[in-house]
């Protein structure tokens, strides 16, 4: 490697689950190397290997890899976390793609345990929907099949062209509430939005617990966004058909914010799949500490928790935030001791196991409802 090169990320892992091999994707970063450390626990326990391949990016910051050994007719799994830098870590996976698909790999597994852009599912204006771009992209580069978890919307999986496992966390964070939360049957589950009431409901029916939804002014759904594009725009005079009038539609007005169902006495718990920007926690959080809940806690699988969400939690009337560990969150929990990690490392583990073997993930989604 020349001296003017800027190694950054990915190396290959190498599945030895039986002699057919396989090859999975592991981070690096210029301050030293970043892991999926439980996720590759687990995979040193069906008999993993780092496979010899190197990503970096050049002086100019073009992303090149270099695949050290043959990958020819082997089924390859590229276990690629999403950190910081969004975007580079999706150039980076859709090279190795392409490398190992033009090294003549048999089958090549994506492992994205959160899947970017997944919130841009929707036209929104004259935006695009960045989410089914990423999927043609991924599907060009070469990826035959792909393994998430919790997708922001289930029907993004109709945008790929390959199959897609969308493995749930709700059992791991059913299970921590269960196990981690004294007095759990006191407590009461929260949509902090409408638009989340699906999961809580799920929730709530699971832990047989009650339901209580915020609604009002303060809540600022994503349908709220995504009524069309506006075209043309509305300060612009059209030449339409004089015998065309369209029916005026009425501007949407929110009531005052409310709580549905009482909270009053009870611990609160407020789940949902994304928690990135946590204005919107914090401002629920609030609500329900004057509606008299006692202790509040949120729960969500993919906790990127951007820009100042850490110090925001910790000044917060948020008791707890548990996470999942699809996201690397490190340096947040350094930040905010309020901030728990839920493992979900063994069901990735065994979904790669799995489809490896060609056995059948039914196992993987029993008892899963349609609203998880």
């Amino acid at each position: 490697m020349s001296p003017n090169v800027n190694v950054r990320t990915r190396l290959v892992k190498r599945l030895l689950v039986q002699p057919a091999m396989s090859v999975g994707c592991l981070n690096m970063t210029m301050g030293g190397w970043i892991i999926f450390f439980p996720v590759f626990y687990h995979l040193r326990r069906l008999g993993v290997e780092l496979g010899k391949s190197v990503v970096y990016q050049e002086s100019n910051s073009e992303t090149r890899v270099d695949v050290k050994e043959s990958v020819r007719g082997q089924d390859i799994f590229i276990i690629q976390t999403i950190p910081r830098d969004v975007n580079t870590a999706i150039m980076e996976l859709l090279v190795m793609a392409y490398a190992l698909k033009t090294s003549c790999a048999k089958n090549i597994i994506g492992v994205i345990p959160y899947f970017p852009y997944s919130k841009q599912c929707k036209m929104r204006k004259r935006g695009s929907i960045v989410c089914k771009l990423l999927a043609s992209m991924l599907a060009k580069a070469g990826l035959t099949h792909l393994i998430t978890m919790d997708l922001h919307q289930k029907e993004i999986q109709g945008f790929f062209t390959f199959p897609v496992d969308n493995l749930r966390a709700s059992p791991y964070l059913i299970q921590y509430i269960q196990e981690e939360i004294p007095d759990y049957r006191n407590a009461i589950i929260v949509a902090k939005s409408p638009s989340a009431a699906k999961r809580a409901q799920s929730y709530a029916e699971r832990l047989r617990l009650g339901l209580a939804v915020i609604h009002g002014e303060a809540q600022h759904s994503e349908s709220d966004m995504a009524d069309g594009r506006q075209s043309p725009p509305l300060s612009r005079t059209t030449s339409g058909h004089p015998g065309l009038e369209l029916p005026l539609m009425m501007a949407k007005e929110k009531p005052p914010i409310s709580v549905v169902g009482d909270v009053g006495g009870r611990i609160a718990i407020i789940v949902d799949d994304i928690i990135d920007d946590v204005e919107d926690f914090v401002a629920a959080a609030e609500i329900l500490k004057e509606r008299g809940a006692y202790k509040i806690y949120i729960m969500a699988t993919h906790g990127l928790l951007s820009a100042e969400a850490p110090r925001l939690i910790e000044e917060s009337a948020i008791d707890e935030v548990v996470v999942t560990n699809t996201v690397p969150h490190e340096v947040q929990k350094l930040q905010c001791p309020k901030i728990r990690t839920v493992d979900v490392s063994m069901i990735l583990a065994e979904a790669i196991r799995r489809i490896h073997n060609g056995e059948s993930m039914s196992y993987l989604f029993r008892n899963i409802a349609v609203d998880d």
